[in-house]
């Protein structure tokens, strides 16, 4: 059995893992979801890099996973939890020194979202068409959004450099926050890999979750116990 250390992206419950969670049980594995303290305005990245800790009760070296804004957490929280492999599911990479808040013009993210768009025929401000595209209303109705604090934003990512570990990208194939053109480049040029793909929206977790799993455990694979 694994674990996989599942972090949110921005303003997001740890409970849109729920169905990924479940799958990982089915296949035998443990998936924990973190609860990041992004309403609170005093809890910067190391904050949110402790929350991922604190979930790690010991035992083995889990794998983290990171969507979206929480790719900014993962590298850090990695040292924290003796990580095994980190696991970016369409998540922003970061580089030392560079504000998460200028990650977006730093890689050319909102240019590729509007032309995205007007190729696709959506509406790039609605957020719903943004985030929950191909997600079943019901689910949707179901979601609990949680307001996002700036601090973690305004300051220059803290670390070093990303961690030396088995490191693997699950790009989205359907993702209208980041297009798969725009994250095959960011991709290429932050991590130097070949994505992995799945299919579904930005919240494939939601959408998609057999899927999803099919690609976390393929990125864990090397490090994954024997049997």
């Amino acid at each position: 059995m694994a674990t996989f250390l599942l972090i949110p992206g921005g303003g997001s419950d740890p409970s849109y893992w729920r169905f990924v969670v479940a799958e990982l049980a089915r296949r035998g594995h443990r998936g924990i979801a973190v609860d990041l303290p992004c309403e609170d305005d005093s809890a910067d990245l190391a904050a949110y890099a402790d929350a991922v800790a604190a979930r790690h009760t010991g035992g083995d070296r889990p794998i983290v996973v990171a969507h979206s804004f929480g790719g900014f957490t993962a590298p850090l929280a990695c040292p924290l939890v003796d990580a095994a492999a980190v696991v970016y599911v369409s998540a922003m990479v970061p580089r030392p020194g560079e504000r998460p808040d200028d990650w977006w013009s730093a890689t050319g993210c909102a240019e590729a979202q509007r032309a995205a768009a007007d190729r696709g025929g959506w509406d790039p401000d609605d957020m719903d068409a943004v985030f929950y595209d191909g997600v079943d209303p019901a689910i949707v109705a179901e979601e609990v959004e949680r307001v996002q604090s700036e601090t973690p934003s305004r300051e220059p990512w803290p670390g070093p450099g990303l961690p030396d570990l088995p490191t693997s990208f699950v790009l989205l194939r359907d993702d209208r926050l980041f297009p798969e053109p725009f994250t095959r480049a960011m991709v290429a040029d932050r991590l130097g890999i070949e994505p992995l793909v799945a299919p579904g929206g930005h919240t494939a977790m939601l959408s998609h979750p057999v899927e999803l799993v099919d690609q976390l455990l393929v990125a864990a694979g090397p490090v994954l116990p024997a049997g």
